[in-house]
């Protein structure tokens, strides 16, 4: 079984900086992206941020400039640094991994998310 945790969320202000973390545990035998999501009030999810197992990057257009994606692979973790928060950066943000498990074939995996609020 696999899980993803995450962690970092919380209340900023405009302007403010966050991190956010997500590990992933379990019966992991290849990782073949990890990646954030979010979801605000009244809109549909959207992709913010994703590191494949080759290291390329592919961010959202709202957060492009702003927010970095890393990895640490020996811990199976990855970061979302958030800079120049604005309060539409408000949201739920879900940690999704693509990997395989002891079985044939890959899947992906959500983390139950983390609220990061940015207001004054």
């Amino acid at each position: 079984q696999v899980q993803l945790v995450e962690s970092g969320g919380g209340l900023v202000q405009p302007g403010g900086s966050l991190k956010l973390s997500c590990a992933a545990s379990g019966s992991i035998r290849s990782i073949y992206a990890m990646g954030w999501y979010r979801h605000a009030p009244g809109q549909e999810r959207e992709l913010v941020a994703i590191i494949t197992s080759s290291g390329s990057t592919n961010y959202g257009d709202s957060v492009k400039g702003r927010f970095t994606i890393s990895r640490e692979i020996a811990k199976n973790t990855v970061f979302l640094q958030m800079n120049s928060l604005n309060p539409e950066d408000t949201a739920v943000y879900y940690c999704k991994s693509n990997l395989r498990t002891l079985g044939d074939y890959a899947e992906d995996y959500w983390g139950k998310g983390t609220l990061v609020i940015v207001s004054s």
